[in-house]
């Protein structure tokens, strides 16, 4: 695991989820209670840097090698994935991954095998072969391409034995292999071969492998970049989710942007990535605007148009020409990487964190094909092998041993008020349900605090849910939140307005401030959060959802609350009307009238709870059950109760314009 975790945590030696590692070494079969001689190696879909014992695969070697006996050739080799677990040993592990066999033939106690970008590199250039000898010497041996499987776990095999001086190799097209008889000879084999491809190409490589600077492509500066990205991202999100939704991350280093400057980044572009890792999640190659960065914001849009309706043409006539009787069906023939000069990448995928790795997939990309560049000419892989991989039946069965989305996977939620009670509950709900998530809060000190709870359990907590403060009373508070949400998830599917406040006066106590301040926050504020939003949901022409925290006290009269209860109105009438005007965008509206949500409430514990139990005469601890006491169910209710409710409104897909309460039952304010 050291070694492993040592070699994953540097994006120079591997990339995300890629490469494997193995270990060999002898346990005690507890049937027979003797010894036997075992494989453990990284098994399908792991990733380095986080790897346990349960992301492990153990295999008994002896089995293993045997297979070799039962081979029945290059043309059969898939056959052999299958046969791996009749060599399994225990109950429980990974799912072996293709390239078990490279580890379980190669006659070293100790295998890497793994994807930096030096090594692909030279992998990847068009003298790759005079490369490795030129630079490595008999130390690393050449592999020329083949297919990742058994056949490959054979070649190296073979060629290890052949060079028994060797530490490595490096697999044309494809990344290096490691191996030794100790696990810190073997890291130290891995990092020679990496270290030595970087020295050498810093060395030896040009300068300007990119060609010269274009003009007009140079990058934006940061506010206007910002801005233009935040403009673009919905429409592009929105194309690239035309045969599924998909959540999108957007990149703007150095590397993308001074890629995208060049004379050579069309030609390259085209010639699509090599590395299968990297192709698998970026697709064939990606969608490149061909206009510089100053045009005019509709001239790229209507240009991004064209040309995602060239992408999907020339994808599928890429499936057709290459495709059999056997083959997979096409998944989607959308860009998974959109690059557009002087704004940089935009990648998309099922959630935030493949958009994100598919990204850092292209990034890696690029500096491969910058080191090819530099010393020779960068020569990926040719097209009928990217196919035979991108529809391979071993990554259909990947797919398919995949779990079932969540409800709302792939969705985008902007929650206000998300720092406490209701908006808190709501957040946290909606992420369980797979939705990516944008706390929004005036303090948002208890939105980070709420998006880190929610955050905990993933790889990087921004691939769940992001803090933004905002003012919802404040408009270019509200456009830089939303705006915030677009650059952070690529748009916007649903908008929970939730921000809120009570001041219980009676009519002539109340003043004008107190009005103001409640008809600014409530009616001003989900006004302005849902203009704002509806903005992005009918650029991303996906449909959307606004859903209203409206009150009870929207349809119950009652003294001593005209402010508040007036707001709540306002509220509730924005949703008919909304719902009325932004229908034939697809664009839902529903509201849902809560009643005494005392437990964790920002507004109770404000001052509103000791207003309402001085009231009622009560003490402030008794207020929620003084409340359930008066309903026809007699029950509390509690801010996950709300969040409930907002779940289920996404799911009444026909549904638009309906209020429900959540009030356990006061009959004086039922819907009439």
């Amino acid at each position: 695991m050291r070694r492993s975790h040592a070699l994953g945590a540097d994006p120079r030696n591997t990339n995300f989820a890629g490469g494997n590692t193995s270990a060999k070494g002898t346990a005690v079969d507890p049937v027979t209670g003797t010894p036997v001689e075992l494989m453990w190696v990284k098994g399908s879909g792991g990733d380095l840097g986080t790897l346990r014992e349960a992301g492990l695969a153990v295999l008994r070697l002896d089995r293993l090698r045997a297979l070799t006996g039962v081979y029945p050739g290059v043309d059969r080799e898939d056959e052999m994935v299958a046969a791996f677990d009749f060599c399994a040993f225990g109950p429980g592990g990974a799912a072996p991954s293709i390239d078990t066999a490279m580890h379980g033939l190669i006659q070293a106690a100790h295998v890497d095998h793994l994807h930096p970008d030096a090594g692909i590199a030279i992998a990847t250039a068009a003298d790759g072969e005079e490369l490795t000898t030129r630079i490595f010497g008999d130390r690393v041996v050449w592999v020329p391409w083949r297919r990742p499987g058994f056949q490959l776990g054979l070649d190296i095999a073979a060629i290890q034995a052949a060079h028994p001086q060797a530490i490595g190799c490096i697999l044309g097209g494809h990344g290096i292999t490691a191996w030794g008889e100790t696990s810190q000879q073997c890291q130290a084999n891995s990092l020679e071969i990496i270290r030595t491809a970087e020295a050498y190409l810093a060395e030896h490589g040009r300068p300007d492998p990119f060609g010269p600077v274009l003009a007009g492509y140079e990058p934006l500066g940061e506010q206007e970049r910002l801005a233009r990205a935040a403009a673009l991202l919905p429409v592009v999100r929105g194309l690239a989710s035309t045969d599924a939704a998909q959540v999108g991350h957007y990149t703007a280093t150095f590397e993308v942007l001074d890629f995208l400057s060049r004379a050579e980044h069309r030609r390259l572009a085209a010639l699509g990535t090599s590395c299968p890792d990297h192709f698998l999640r970026t697709k064939v190659a990606p969608l490149v605007l061909d206009l510089p960065a100053t045009a005019p914001l509709e001239q790229a849009i209507e240009r991004l148009r064209e040309l995602h309706a060239a992408y999907r043409a020339d994808y599928a006539a890429y499936y057709a020409r290459h495709a059999t009787a056997s083959s997979p069906a096409m998944r989607g023939a959308d860009p998974a990487i959109v690059l557009v000069p002087g704004v940089g990448m935009f990648s998309f995928g099922k959630d935030k964190q493949t958009a994100r790795v598919a990204g850092e997939f292209y990034l890696n990309a690029i500096n491969v094909m910058r080191g090819a560049e530099a010393v020779s000419a960068y020569a990926p892989i040719e097209e009928a092998e990217k196919f035979r991989i991108e529809y391979w039946e071993l990554e259909e069965a990947k797919l398919r041993r995949m779990p079932a989305p969540r409800p709302l996977a792939a969705r985008v939620a902007l929650v206000t008020g998300g720092g406490s009670g209701i908006g808190a509950a709501t957040a946290r709900r909606l992420a369980a349900e797979g939705a990516c998530v944008v706390v929004a809060d005036r303090d948002v000190a208890a939105a980070e605090a709420v998006a880190g709870q929610i955050g905990a359990g993933a790889h990087r907590v921004a691939d769940v849910a992001v803090a933004v403060e905002v003012d919802v009373t404040d408009e270019a508070q509200v456009i830089a939140a939303v705006r915030a949400a677009v650059l952070a998830f690529g748009g916007v599917d649903l908008v929970v307005n939730n921000a809120g406040l009570s001041l219980s006066r009676s009519l002539l106590e109340t003043s004008v401030a107190d009005w103001d301040l409640q008809h600014d926050v409530m009616a001003r504020g989900s006004f302005l959060v849902a203009r704002e939003s509806a903005r992005v949901m009918i650029e991303q022409g996906m449909g959307g959802e606004l859903v209203y925290i409206a009150s009870k006290n929207a349809v119950f009269a009652g003294p001593n609350n005209v402010a508040y209860g007036a707001a709540k109105a306002d509220q509730a009438h924005q949703v008919r009307l909304l719902a009325a005007e932004l229908g034939r965008y697809g664009i839902r509206v529903n509201g849902i009238n809560p009643d005494g949500v005392v437990r964790g409430s920002g507004i109770f514990a404000s001052g509103w709870g000791a207003n309402r139990a001085a009231v009622y005469g009560v003490a402030e601890e008794e207020l929620g059950e003084y409340y359930a006491q008066r309903t026809l169910l007699k029950r509390e209710v509690l801010p996950e109760h709300i969040a409930g409710a907002v779940f289920q409104l996404t799911q009444l897909t026909q549904t638009t314009g309906l209020h429900i309460p959540v009030d356990a039952g006061v009959a004086a304010a039922f819907l009439r």
